[in-house]
């Protein structure tokens, strides 16, 4: 990605953020959780655990909601889609735990 971006009027924030959210859809159907973890990584490789993304405003960019327990983290990033380097999509703790542990023999 060059140093210096800047917006085009043409772009595929909207299909990209309708087929992102299929994604997740069918990653939780297929996996059987409720909420998934989605976790995005910038090219600068900064991560962010989405709270939903949405395709506003245009232009090549979209706006990203976040989850931080960091008070100086950001509410939400207006970014351009040629920084997300990759997204993550996980189970949620819980149900990762329920997975694991020792169980016991019936006596």
């Amino acid at each position: 990605m060059p140093d210096l971006w800047t917006p085009v009027t043409e772009g595929p924030h909207e299909a990209f953020v309708e087929r992102l959210h299929r994604t997740i859809a069918r990653f939780a159907e297929t996996t059987g959780v409720q909420t998934p973890v989605v976790e995005v990584e910038l090219a600068d490789t900064s991560r962010f655990v989405l709270d939903r993304i949405e395709p506003d405003p245009g232009f090549g960019m979209v706006t990203i909601y976040v989850q931080s327990r960091d008070d100086e983290a950001p509410d939400a990033l207006v970014i351009p889609i040629g920084s997300i380097r990759r997204i993550e999509l996980r189970k949620t703790p819980e149900e990762r735990v329920a997975r694991f542990g020792f169980s016991v023999p019936e006596a």
